[in-house]
């Protein structure tokens, strides 16, 4: 691993050069960033590979749609579909995305759009929903034409970004300078049991300035659930059957160890991010969980996978009855949730009353 390090490290070198020239040119308003007349929420980070962006947006989601209009964008990843497009009844993730998609199914009071272009998707979004109070850009860290508001930076706590280095080397796509533009940084999928020294070296590492507001999150697990929604004909998963684990996610170890405690794992399935499902690949698993004659299997797979898995509705019954998936919520350690729920509502309240267009 070193030895592959070293040598591409020129590529690291060139990789990073670029990012400082971008920044810098953004910086000096040689590239503009424009800035809008609602609440702009940017949930990012600096890596590529998973940080819990859409989990965390979606705690965002439940916070604020009660209240005021809440739309959400992103570029839609690995969707079929290019340009600005609007979530409705009938999407699907080749269409919009699986994290769209997942949080089109879960939240229908709220507005969805992707654009791989965030201005122009805000500008779609605006004149289309005009009544929107909030936008909640997904995984826009980096992406500086747009000027949020209020920028969420999120770092996993088993890859903490003062630790990595550039790609292709590291995983970081920015720079770690650039933790400077984030209001709130949170380090994501903690041990629930973190210790307080362990927080504070953290912090101190992260070497932030006193503005910025550092939170620590960790993952609540809910009751599975079948994928296509078919109570009734479902196994029942209660049952004490054999789990197949399947997880197309960046980082499925934390998954995999959470089903390994509940139930008897009898085989995992690793799969590469965003994966794309077809209904070869999906009768393939169930022909392979069929094939265990012991006791009755099911699938067990992500909340973003059952996103995708669920586009193929056309199944015969006794495929579709095997797929479940768990889901999973934020929770803030040290008591915190509420005075991050504070700061969130007060920005978002805060723009409401200041409309007034302004670019820069």
């Amino acid at each position: 691993m070193q030895i592959i390090r070293i040598i591409l490290s020129p590529l690291a070198l060139l990789y990073g050069t670029a990012i400082y020239l971008r920044n810098f040119l953004f910086d000096v308003n040689v590239l503009k960033s424009k800035s809008f007349n609602r609440a702009v929420i940017c949930v990012g980070n600096l890596t590529v590979g998973g940080t819990g962006k859409t989990p965390h947006t979606e705690y965002l989601i439940n916070l604020l749609k009660d209240d005021l209009n809440v739309a959400t964008l992103s570029r839609g990843y690995k969707r079929k579909t290019k340009g600005f497009l609007m979530a409705s009844s009938s999407s699907t993730a080749s269409d919009i995305g699986d994290e769209p998609m997942q949080i089109q199914t879960k939240f229908s009071g709220i507005t969805v759009a992707v654009d791989e272009q965030r201005v122009r998707g805000i500008e779609t979004l605006l004149q289309q929903k005009p009544s929107t109070d909030v936008i909640l850009l997904d995984d826009a860290f980096q992406h500086r034409y747009v000027r949020p508001g209020f920028s969420i930076l999120l770092t996993d706590y088993n890859n903490l970004i003062y630790k990595d280095c550039f790609l292709p080397t590291g995983t970081l796509r920015d720079s770690f300078s650039q933790r400077k533009r984030a209001n709130v940084v949170i380090v994501t999928k903690c041990p629930r049991d973190l210790s307080d020294g362990e927080q504070q070296k953290i912090i101190g590492k992260l070497k932030l300035q006193s503005h910025q507001q550092v939170y620590f999150t960790s993952y609540t697990y809910g009751d599975i659930e079948p994928v296509f929604g078919d109570e009734e004909t479902a196994i029942n998963p209660n049952s004490h059957p054999n789990v197949i684990a399947l997880a197309g996610i960046a980082n499925p170890k934390p998954f995999f160890g959470h089903l390994k405690d509940l139930y008897a794992v009898d085989h995992t399935i690793q799969l590469p991010d965003h994966y794309h499902f077809t209904e070869k690949k999906i009768r393939a698993i169930f022909e392979r969980i069929s094939a265990l004659k012991n006791r009755t299997s099911i699938v067990i797979t992500t909340e973003k996978d059952a996103a995708r898995i669920k586009e193929f509705n056309n199944l015969p019954s006794q495929v579709k009855r095997v797929f479940f998936f768990i889901p999973i919520r934020v929770s803030f350690l040290n008591g915190k949730e509420e005075e991050f729920n504070c700061k969130i509502h007060e920005y978002a309240r805060e723009s409401k009353r200041n409309n007034g267009l302004h670019s820069q």
